[in-house]
């Protein structure tokens, strides 16, 4: 995004970015990812596999300061390619509880086993491998990572996920990035306006 280009972008310990549909906010935190030297089809720097060219040219451009300190180790987890990421997984001997779990457990499970990293985690819209419960869980993974010394960025359309207390909110839109605050983001407003009254909504279907 040119505004990212020109203006840079702050990021704090816990950094939520949220958007409709072609927003750029996956674009973002893959380009982070990437600039930070992660595989840009999930998991560390130690991750080799590539099946297909997804990923767009902004990490190119893209130029990262690390605070004093701060780790190299790092983590993306995009959930379009997690069974690639677990595949290539078996295929270098590392295969884990994956193959008997369901997709939100063998996430859930991928994360949880690897939560000792410290450095930046990325993930993009996790929540499509989660149910209320499991996204419950991983907001107290998320949280324990923060606490512990971790960076973590995430791209999401989940309301639940957007509600963390020490994030720092960004809202992708046709206004290029702007930050908000959790009551302001247009996607809280509209589930709550959804679960209020799910009738006003749903009349129009079909019609």
């Amino acid at each position: 995004m040119r505004q990212i280009l020109d203006e840079g972008l702050d990021l704090s310990r816990l950094t939520v970015f949220v958007g409709e549909n072609g927003t750029g906010k996956s674009t973002i935190v893959e380009a982070l990812a990437q600039a930070f030297g992660l595989n840009a089809e999930g998991g560390t720097q130690n991750a080799l596999h590539h099946t297909q060219r997804t990923e767009s040219t902004l990490a190119e451009h893209l130029q990262l300061t690390r605070g004093a300190g701060g780790s190299k180790k790092g983590v993306f987890l995009r959930a379009e390619t997690m069974h690639s990421h677990f595949a290539y997984l078996d295929s270098v001997g590392q295969s884990g509880r994956h193959n008997f779990q369901s997709h939100g457990e063998s996430f859930l499970e991928f994360v949880v086993s690897r939560s000792g990293i410290r450095g930046l985690w990325v993930f993009d819209e996790a929540e499509s491998a989660l149910s209320f419960n499991s996204s419950l869980t991983f907001l107290s993974v998320v949280t324990d990572l923060v606490h512990d010394g971790s960076q973590v960025v995430i791209s999401t359309h989940s309301p639940i996920f957007a509600s963390l207390p020490e994030a720092c909110l960004y809202e992708a839109g046709e206004w290029g990035l702007r930050r908000r605050r959790y009551d302001e983001l247009e996607l809280t407003q509209s589930w709550r306006l959804f679960l209020e009254a799910p009738e006003r909504f749903l009349r129009y279907l079909g019609s």
